[in-house]
């Protein structure tokens, strides 16, 4: 399932909404590092509409035009449900899609489900990785005489160490 589905069926499982409404809260989400353009949005909201996983429904407006509200079925809430609990790959690996990833996953009713996630996202975490590589041994900040690439390295291990350290307190809770 992309993201882009990830996150109307999430937005959705607050309560129907119109497409403007779901548009400015993937913006907020997800648009300030991935843009989404109406050319993405719209024909996902079709595809889970022919797939059953949600219905539009025209409403009247006043004044103008009627809008679309669109409603999560079952099937919906139970393919977004798989897709938080299986989350793997990019969805772990890349911080926007796991955090879109981490902005539903108080929806899965099992915490065991919940945790098995964050644990998959700590595994990856925990993996010595680097932006710079010297043949296949990642290369640490204290290796990097460039100050800008030495500050991109020391930023993301403070960042990574916050993130180890939130998710070993959630689990151990």
């Amino acid at each position: 399932m992309s993201i882009v589905d990830v996150m109307v069926l999430g937005f959705l499982a607050e309560g129907p909404q119109h497409g403007y409404e779901l548009r400015r809260k993937i913006e907020q989400l997800y648009g300030h590092t991935r843009r989404v353009s109406d050319g993405t949005l719209y024909p996902a909201i079709d595809r889970l509409e022919r797939n059953g996983h949600v219905v539009k429904k025209l409403a009247s407006g006043r004044g103008r035009a009627g809008r679309h509200t669109l409603t999560l079925t079952d099937a919906g809430r139970a393919h977004l449900l798989e897709a938080i609990r299986t989350a793997d790959g990019h969805d772990i690996t890349d911080a926007s899609r796991f955090f879109v990833v981490l902005t539903f996953l108080s929806l899965l009713p099992d915490r065991a489900d919940r945790h098995a996630v964050l644990r998959r996202r700590l595994e990856f975490l925990e993996t010595p990785a680097s932006f710079f590589y010297d043949g296949d041994r990642p290369v640490r900040a204290e290796e990097v005489g460039d100050p800008y690439r030495r500050g991109l390295l020391l930023t993301a291990r403070a960042t990574s160490a916050a993130e180890r350290a939130w998710i070993r307190e959630e689990i151990d809770s």
